[in-house]
């Protein structure tokens, strides 16, 4: 039997809560041809095709900061649906993870993509910050909504 597996644009990342030192891990990101200036985010990246989220998350957090989690221990805490992505490549659905539990020292693993990767204030991330990160680090302090949008216009119904 073949499966088919649709092309997605799942994004997924993740907060790693230090909740001892009250911080979360952050990478900021170089200059690139879809954001003009270094910014900070929560670490993550793009879903493979076929690849379960969760899954993804613990990759992606292990190739861009070092930091190891079991994809059991990370909770769906935040889904943003984002009409436009700073790549101008269109729609994407950004799934946003949270975990206190993770071995492993923070480092910046991919150096040719990132400035650095460093603890930060939990509350906040540093400016410039990307807009879906922040929202999505606002809302897990907040308990809430699991669900927003960033870029649709409002309609009224």
């Amino acid at each position: 039997m073949t499966t088919n597996v649709m092309n997605s644009r799942n994004v997924v990342s993740v907060i790693v809560h230090d909740r001892n030192n009250r911080t979360i891990a952050a990478v900021l990101y170089a200059a690139r041809n879809w954001s003009p200036q270094p910014a900070w985010t929560l670490p993550g990246g793009k879903a493979e095709p076929g690849e379960a989220l969760d899954e993804a998350a613990a990759r992606e957090l292990e190739e861009e900061t070092g930091l190891l989690v079991d994809p059991p221990d990370l909770v769906l805490v935040q889904v943003i649906h984002v009409e436009q992505g700073f790549d101008q490549a269109g729609q994407f659905v950004l799934f946003v993870f949270a975990t206190d539990k993770w071995t492993g020292e923070l480092t910046n693993t991919e150096p040719d993509k990132h400035v650095a990767a460093r603890w930060v204030a939990a509350d906040h991330l540093p400016e410039p910050a990307f807009p879906t990160s922040a929202q999505a680090l606002a809302a897990y302090h907040e308990g809430g909504p699991s669900f927003s949008r960033h870029g649709w216009s409002v309609t009224a119904r």
